[in-house]
């Protein structure tokens, strides 16, 4: 596995985890079958998949990269699937998290093995 290869299973984990967690409200507390499966599902596939990534990139940094873009991507399916607008405040701290993934993931010293 090279580098590219791993940052590509990483966004696939970080898709799988974004789908995931999308559908948690939907589970009703996981009483509802088809939204509870999904979600356990894709959220295990996106573990399976981080699993690989932490061989080859460091675990901070494949963790902070995984939880700060899903953090964005789930605050944004929550406007557009649930409605709820995010206030200045958030929307900052939002910005920062992806300042601090960029930061994150160029400024590192990854061993290539």
């Amino acid at each position: 596995m090279n580098l590219a290869y791993a940052y590509i299973l990483l966004a696939f984990a970080i898709v799988f985890e974004i789908t995931g967690t999308s559908f948690v409200r939907d589970t009703a507390g996981f009483t509802r079958w088809i939204p509870s499966i999904i979600c356990l599902g894709t959220i295990c596939f996106s573990y399976y998949l981080m699993s690989h990534v932490v061989s080859f990139i460091p675990i901070g940094i494949t963790y902070a990269t995984w939880s700060g873009l899903g953090i964005t991507a789930i605050t944004i399916i929550g406007v557009f699937k649930y409605n709820q607008i995010p206030n200045i405040p958030t929307i900052i701290g939002l910005v920062l998290i992806i300042v601090g993934v960029i930061i994150v993931n160029t400024m590192n010293d990854i061993q290539v093995k």
